[in-house]
């Protein structure tokens, strides 16, 4: 029996190219699902952070901001973020309607790198304002930032990396991966969102002193600060959106400045308090990775541990502060993101391996700067507005009774009781104080 011809000889040859673009599809595919897994990481850290009674609520609200995100960047902000319009507001390739041509299958890889970028901007925001936010309203912002806020700044950055173009990367601001992009503009947002809201029930008392609220599970926080770290790895590196050499050294200063950021966060707490802090040197591990994201590309390895470095003590000062002027931030959301992010696009101009340029800093200001008028200021708007129509917060008696029951009828463990003098509290209740049984 004669076997069946194999069709070799009318096959077209593999070239060298054909296999870097194989590459360039894996590597920012495999990036973008090591990015997604930083959903999970600022779930388990928003979780640990916070009290037991909240721990649905918020995997309710991560697990959402990606899924109404996706739809929302889908439908309207990847168009407006790298649109074939180079205005300020955009373009028209909305419904993702650019990706068709003969590159469209780059198209959906590219969309599917940014969209993850887009959902971490917005989960940013969940962690300055949980335990008390309503979750319709949190639904609403969401949408709105992953389509609008967050696509419009992106786009004076980045929209030159497909079809579109901004004014920002025009003047060569430089921020390689995000740390003012992605970072700043959660960490602004977040703080319009905490002021709006306004502090939790108990944190601070008559006088304006700081009541600390500790948060439930130190371990799960953990986790979720090495999922993190394990998912910049797709973050920085994978901004390359090409599988060459260039990865490695990203790695490496990433690498460096999130170790250097621990380290000196940890040396500030126990410094100032007698003790190491476990909670604020994870965050200190955070800000370098947020700081070091900007610059990632263009500074040497001491310029990463000089960047994480200083990214550790200023978290550290800024959360002090952030409480001072009763901002309440449960998870340090706006010092690591927001602070760190404007220190590490800064940094990227300082320690620009390129050389040391006035011009360079006085870029990476403008940027810094447009940024946050635009990011707090939306944001400002955009919580006000929800808080006239729909209410941001939930009453007294929800926030007391926590989030899991009143917003979703949950509880994240159902079997677990504290007995007390008696008295059997579930985790994480409150007394009519506001303090924590």
């Amino acid at each position: 029996m004669a076997l069946p011809a194999t069709g070799l000889a009318d096959e077209v040859p593999v070239t060298a190219e054909d296999v870097q673009n194989n590459l360039n599809f894996v590597w920012t595919l495999v990036a973008a699902f090591m990015v997604f897994i930083m959903q999970a990481g600022f779930a388990m850290v928003e979780t640990g952070f916070t009290r037991a009674k909240n721990a649905c609520n918020i995997i309710m609200k991560n697990l959402m901001d990606f899924s109404v995100g996706s739809i929302a960047f889908w439908a309207v902000g990847f168009g407006l973020m790298f649109g074939t319009s180079n205005g300020f507001f955009g373009t028209t390739d909305f419904f993702f309607s650019g990706a068709t041509g003969d590159d469209a299958p780059w198209n959906f890889a590219f969309w599917m790198f940014q969209v993850v970028f887009a959902a971490t901007a917005a989960t940013i925001i969940s962690g300055a304002v949980a335990e008390r936010t309503k979750f319709s309203a949190y639904l609403v912002y969401s949408a709105l930032v992953s389509a609008i806020i967050y696509p419009i700044s992106g786009s004076w950055a980045w929209g030159g990396l497909f079809h579109g173009g901004g004014w920002l990367e025009n003047l060569g601001f430089i921020d390689f991966a995000g740390s003012t992009v992605v970072h700043s503009v959660g960490g602004w947002l977040a703080l319009a969102g905490a002021i709006v809201v306004g502090p939790r029930l108990g944190k601070y008392d008559k006088a304006g002193r700081v009541k600390p609220i500790p948060g439930h599970n130190i371990p799960l926080a953990a986790l979720g600060v090495f999922l993190l770290w394990f998912g910049w790895y797709g973050f920085n590196p994978g901004s390359t959106t090409v599988g060459d050499t260039s990865i490695a050294i990203i790695a490496v200063t990433t690498t460096l400045a999130a170790a250097a950021g621990a380290i000196t966060a940890m040396f500030a707490t126990w410094i100032k308090f007698g003790k190491s802090d476990i909670g604020m040197t994870m965050n200190g591990a955070l800000a370098g990775l947020v700081g070091i994201t900007a610059g990632c590309a263009n500074v040497s390895a001491v310029s990463a541990i000089i960047i994480g470095a200083i990214a550790g003590v200023l978290v550290f000062a800024s959360v002090l502060f952030f409480d001072r002027i009763r901002v309440d931030d449960p998870v340090g959301a706006v010092s690591v993101h927001g602070v760190c992010g404007a220190w590490g696009t800064l940094a990227a101009g300082l320690f620009d391996s390129a050389g040391f340029s006035l011009n360079q800093v006085g870029v990476q200001l403008l940027g810094i700067g447009a940024i946050f008028v635009w990011a707090f200021g939306t944001g400002l708007i955009l919580f006000k507005l929800i808080d006239l129509v729909i209410g941001m917060r939930v009453s007294k008696e929800e926030e007391m009774a926590g989030l899991d029951f009143t917003e979703h009828g949950a509880n994240a463990y159902a079997d677990f009781q504290t007995v007390r003098l008696g008295t059997v509290f579930s985790p994480g209740q409150e007394n009519v104080n506001g303090t924590t049984k």
